[in-house]
């Protein structure tokens, strides 16, 4: 159940429509995808078993760390779906379609049926059944990145595995390939390629040596390694400019360009204590535009095109922060309960909610049930454990509670798909 309050239209549908239609014209990739059934010529963009629209569809997966129940809230029809409990489980990540429920040891996968496909000067948006995938083996501290090619799971002690994406599409795990060596952060899918840190003599996570960047082909074999130092690394962020690996001094940006990989260190531009460096990258999937705590009172904000560290003080502790890119709000929920909004260029503080959160969990940042702010082309998403509901917000219009989705569980846990 939800209720609404001043709620306004997400997507233009009938320009979206046009502009889809337009954007595909003259297109034919008809021998990269399935045959339509009902067609002997298949539309552009087609895909077997789902709905293309015109608009982003996306969905929230929600997960209640104390009794394992989990929902579905499909954001197009306000709508709440259950799904399987899974007990045990303390984090949960997506790649955009799939949720990855991390639990002690395994990490379950679900098909939340919302995706979108991006063909650069147009975007295919699809939505299908919620399904159930299977269990990868790992939990908590494995790192899941996916591509349209790929998703590679890797471990706590640097071993990673890759499966075929056309697999988890079709509702089954199947036979993953194992990578050579050992890792010493997440391997990343980009470019056709896999990014990866190692060390030298000690490749696994732990170790005091500098971690450098390799470029590995999707069976696992070394076809590059540019130039680079990666001390005590920690956070990772894909974008269109490239991939981000955050780094003790600044952070690492790995580009590719026409097949030759390049690493480029962005500095913080002054030392800055281990407690505050930015450990995790949150951002608008496809925007340039990183931000990260730093430390209690702080947020770093790493514009990835200027390649620029901008630090934004703000008026109190700092529990999620978010943004959406260039020209919107840097929007930081503190612990007063509040969402406040603040100009990334100035630093000022632009807009403030009514204290929407009554307990606010300690300015930790990533814990167990810790609420996160999930950001999309043109609403906010805040979750509130103790008061069983979701918060809509609408970041170009003061940061305005657009919609509240009432819930049966505490989502402690979130993350948005179909983006």
């Amino acid at each position: 159940m939800f209720v609404r309050t001043n709620v306004t239209p997400l997507v233009p549908v009938l320009l979206s429509a046009v502009l889809l239609t337009a954007g595909c014209a003259g297109q034919d990739d008809a021998k990269s995808r399935p045959a339509s059934p009902a067609s002997p010529t298949t539309p552009h963009g087609y895909v077997e078993g789902a709905t293309e629209a015109a608009e982003q569809q996306s969905r929230l997966l929600l997960g209640d760390t104390g009794s394992g129940n989990t929902r579905v809230l499909d954001l197009i029809t306000g709508k709440t779906h259950e799904t399987p409990r899974r007990a045990g489980v303390t984090h949960l990540t997506t790649d955009g379609r799939f949720g990855f429920f991390h639990g002690a040891d395994r990490t379950h996968v679900l098909d939340s049926g919302a995706w979108m496909v991006d063909h650069g000067d147009h975007v295919h948006y699809y939505r299908a059944k919620t399904e159930e995938v299977g269990e990868l083996p790992g939990g908590a501290g494995t790192s899941i990145r996916s591509d349209k090619g790929v998703t590679v799971a890797t471990a706590e002690d640097g071993e990673a595995r890759a499966y075929l994406r056309t697999e988890l599409e079709k509702g089954a795990l199947g036979t993953p390939d194992r990578l050579p060596g050992a890792y010493a952060g997440p391997v990343v899918p980009y470019a056709e390629h896999l990014v990866a840190l190692v060390r030298d003599g000690d490749a696994s996570a732990d170790g005091d040596a500098p971690a450098k960047v390799v470029v590995l082909d999707r069976s696992g074999k070394r076809v590059a390694a540019p130039e680079s130092a990666c001390e005590d690394p920690k956070g990772d962020a894909v974008t269109r400019r490239g991939v981000v690996l955050g780094c003790a001094d600044g952070a690492l940006l790995v580009r590719e360009d026409d097949g030759d990989f390049t690493a480029e260190k962005i500095p913080y531009g002054e030392d800055v204590p281990r407690t505050e460096r930015a450990a995790e990258f949150r951002h608008r999937p496809g925007s340039t535009t990183l931000t990260a705590r730093a430390g209690k009172d702080a947020v770093w904000v790493l514009d990835v095109t200027e390649r620029a560290f901008k630090r934004v003080e703000t008026g109190g502790p700092v529990i999620a922060a978010n943004t959406a890119g260039e020209g919107a709000p840097l929007i930081v929920l503190e612990s007063d309960g509040a969402l406040h909004g603040y100009d990334m260029s100035t630093g000022k503080e632009t807009a403030a909610t009514d204290r929407l959160l009554k307990d606010v969990p300690g300015a930790t940042g990533g814990g167990t049930g810790t609420p996160v702010i999930e950001v999309d082309r043109s609403r906010a998403y805040l979750n509130d454990p103790a008061g069983s509901r979701v918060y809509e917000i609408d970041y170009n219009d003061n940061l305005r509670v657009a919609r509240t989705f009432d819930l049966d569980i505490r989502p402690s846990l979130m993350v948005e798909t179909g983006r």
